[in-house]
């Protein structure tokens, strides 16, 4: 089953932040959420309710499964020291 993917606005911004290099990867990522969103790689965030995490270098992608909607919601992109934060 194929999920759909959506993101906050703020996502946008986030990705804007990027090099066009690792911009390229974590889009890469998230369109592979579609087919696998849970990957083996993948980790389920601590304190919060559908939370995960994915990883590329230095930069993470929180992001949340609803599977009652087949949807999964990118939350947040980022570098590991700022991503993290409210």
């Amino acid at each position: 089953m194929k999920y759909t993917i959506k993101y906050k606005k703020s996502v946008e911004k986030d990705l804007r932040k990027l090099s066009q290099k690792d911009r390229s990867a974590v889009v890469r990522k998230i369109v592979s959420l579609g087919e696998t969103p849970r990957p083996a790689y993948s980790i389920k965030l601590k304190g919060s309710v559908n939370l995960y995490r994915l990883r590329h270098g230095a930069y993470r992608i929180i992001y949340q499964i609803f599977d009652t909607t087949v949807m999964v919601v990118v939350v947040k992109v980022g570098h590991r020291k700022d991503v993290y934060k409210p």
